[in-house]
């Protein structure tokens, strides 16, 4: 049976390769059937609230093929990028979420592409769902929507009939999972190839840069993150920072989560890895010479701990970001 994809075009600064890219593969998927002698699939069609849709960097316009009021049924909608602030972003586009809210009662799927879970969320449907989003909009994401259950390290997730994808071009990554769930892996590894997709990519850790979180107003903790960030090589345990910060361990424990979302050994072990990141991407120097430098003296300690926040060895880290190791 064939399945009706609708690619929304929202107002405002709206992610135009999100667009053309999720109409390229699901149109050539239907191309690589015709070519075996098969039906197509997909129908896809572009939908949105006015005609031409103008994007506000004023380069471009986009014309969809369809209003939202002529979708009585689709089985797949797909929101692209929203780059707007959400406040401005759902001022513009507030028309689509009970049109959102009703389809998906009705059975519909949803797959919101990189920060589009940020205008998804405002519909409330990934209230209790586990969802994505770009690891650089995590933090805010968190802030703004509690109900939601990011799992912001996911390249893409799947639950209860919504997908979403991590950040920028892991979009390519869900519409290749979507492929596969429609039309079979076998489609899934041709598109993979005639695309130049790398296939099962699960997560964005490996991506992901650790700044800190500092949006927040305790100004202890925040001299707390400074000294961590500072001596982070230096052995010191929470004792001594209790010391330190003329705190009680228990209070400095509760205040930092709080604060956070860290404890104290989590946030110095991301602090950690970060400094070895970066070394392992610049210098010359060798997994063990790294480890010393951020303060571990165990070997498999400081693997296992790299690999937990990265999902990847320091090894495998080192052999994909150092320029100097990937041309000699």
């Amino acid at each position: 049976m064939k399945k009706h994809i609708s690619i929304l075009i929202p107002r405002g600064h709206t992610s135009l390769v999100n667009i053309v890219g999720a109409h390229q593969i699901f149109n050539q998927v239907n191309g690589f059937l015709a070519e075996r002698g098969k039906k197509p699939l997909f129908e896809v069609e572009l939908v949105g609230i006015s005609n031409p849709t103008e994007q506000t960097n004023g380069l471009f316009s986009v014309k969809p093929e369809k209003m939202i009021a002529d979708i009585t049924k689709t089985d797949l909608i797909i929101i692209p990028a929203i780059h707007d602030q959400p406040e401005i972003a759902l001022k513009r586009n507030r028309d689509f979420i009970p049109w959102l809210k009703k389809h998906y009662k009705d059975g519909t799927e949803i797959a919101s592409l990189c920060v589009a879970a940020f205008f998804l969320a405002e519909t409330g449907l990934l209230d209790g769902k586990q969802c994505s989003t770009h690891w650089i909009h995590a933090e805010d994401f968190k802030n703004r929507y509690p109900k939601a259950n990011l799992v912001a390290d996911k390249i893409l997730t799947e639950d209860s009939g919504i997908y979403t994808s991590g950040g920028a071009y892991s979009y390519l990554n869900l519409l290749l999972y979507l492929v596969e769930k429609y039309a079979g892996r076998e489609m899934a590894i041709l598109t993979s190839k005639a695309f130049m997709i790398d296939m099962d990519k699960a997560e964005q850790s490996a991506f992901r840069i650790f700044e800190g979180q500092k949006n927040h107003e305790d100004p202890t903790v925040k001299k707390v993150q400074e000294y961590i960030e500072n001596h982070f090589s230096e052995k010191f345990n929470v004792d001594d920072l209790a010391k330190r910060f003329a705190l009680s361990r228990r209070s400095l424990e509760r205040r930092f989560k709080k604060a956070t979302d860290n404890t104290i050994s989590q946030y110095t072990q991301r602090v950690k890895v970060e400094a070895a990141k970066r070394s392992l991407e610049t210098s010359r120097e060798n997994v063990g010479e790294v480890m010393f430098e951020v303060g571990y003296s165990d070997e498999k300690a400081f693997r296992n701990t790299f690999k937990k926040i990265t999902g990847i060895s320091p090894v495998q880290y080192r052999n994909k970001y150092n320029r100097a190791r990937a041309t000699s």
